[in-house]
Parts: structure tokens; sequence; C-alpha cells
């Protein structure tokens, strides 16, 4: 049984990863690197062991209708990111975010006292829905709009922002900020 926890937070994580299980979403996220084109869900079998690898699902038998669900779930789940890091709202992302969410539901169960969600189905429907749980969970903590997506089109890598005032816009500033600061420099050094 899983439960759903976001106010604990592990030493690994501490710099580069979100809090608790909000990493899980981080990652999913980022299983598509936009800078190399590499992509961790292209098809069934790596689908199936990246869930497993998550512990988001047992291993199942996936198929490429699961694979186009995931990856549109993965990228509705960017376009909030995105959101969160100042960009106007993506009114296609709720869309495709609930029909790549349709059949997962989550059941309450109670555990050693506590009131825990548990995904009601196997496979990719109990993922997802483990997934949307952990959202939903860090928007009532208030730990989601910390989660944003890089706005550099050739990285949109999903990072925790840290910062007290949660002004971080890049990744890393050394790398996605420097170059837009360069691509600016050298528009306005133009005009």
């Amino acid at each position: 049984m899983v439960t759903i926890d976001l106010m604990t937070e592990s030493a690994d994580n501490k710099q580069s990863g979100a809090p608790a299980e909000l990493e899980t979403v981080r990652r999913f996220v980022n299983t598509y690197d936009a800078e190399t084109g590499t992509e961790e869900l292209s098809d069934p079998a790596s689908l199936a062991a990246w869930l497993a690898g998550e512990g988001l699902s047992e291993e199942f038998e996936a198929t490429p209708a699961d694979v186009e669900r995931a990856t549109s779930a993965r990228e509705a789940l960017r376009a909030l990111l995105f959101v969160n890091n100042g960009a106007g709202p993506d009114p296609e992302a709720d869309v495709r975010l609930n029909r790549a969410l349709a059949g997962s539901s989550l059941e309450v169960r109670f555990e050693d006292g506590r009131a825990v969600l548990e995904p009601a189905e196997a496979g990719l429907e109990g993922a997802l829905a483990r997934i949307a749980a952990i959202v939903r969970e860090a928007m009532q903590s208030g730990t989601w709009t910390r989660l944003k997506a890089c706005p550099a089109g050739d990285c949109q890598w999903a990072f925790y922002d840290r910062s007290r005032n949660h002004s971080r816009t890049w990744c890393q500033m050394g790398v996605c900020g420097n170059r837009s600061k360069v691509r600016a420099f050298r528009e306005r050094r133009s005009a």
C-alpha cells in the first residue's frame, strides 16, 4: 500500500528533486528529453518497465495505445508545469489529461488508522491514477506551483523551484538561462 505524504523530503532530492512523491511526477515528465530527443517511454515494454521501476504498477502487458495514453498525460502535465512557470494556460491540457485519466480511479482505504488513496485498478490505469493523486495532493499542500518546466524550447525539463520567493525560471541558470540571456543580448544588439 502506498500513502501520499508530500511533507517529507529525502536528503537525496534536497537540491535537484521535488519533495517526496512529487519527485515521481517530475521524473515522469522528464521521461522525454527535448534537448537530445530521447524518449524513455518509446514502446510498451519500456513503459511497463518504467512504471514498475517507479513503484507505480506491477509489471503488466502494455500496448502501443498505453504508450500513447501515457505520453499524452505526460505532455499535458508538462503544459501545466509551463503555467506554473508563468506561461499562459493551455486550454487543451486539461482535456488531454482528463482523456488520458479516463478509466483511472482511486479508492480510499484505511491502514494503521490513516486514510490512504490507492489505485482501484492495476497497470496503466492504476499508475495514472497514482500520478493524478500525487498532483492533487501537491496542489492541496501548495508544493505544486513550485514544480515548473524550463521555458527553453530545446530543454523543457521539469524542475522543482526551491527559491525563497518562488522566482526561479530556468532548470539551470548556467545553461538555459545563459543561452536565453545571450540570445536576448544579440537580438538587442542587432536591432
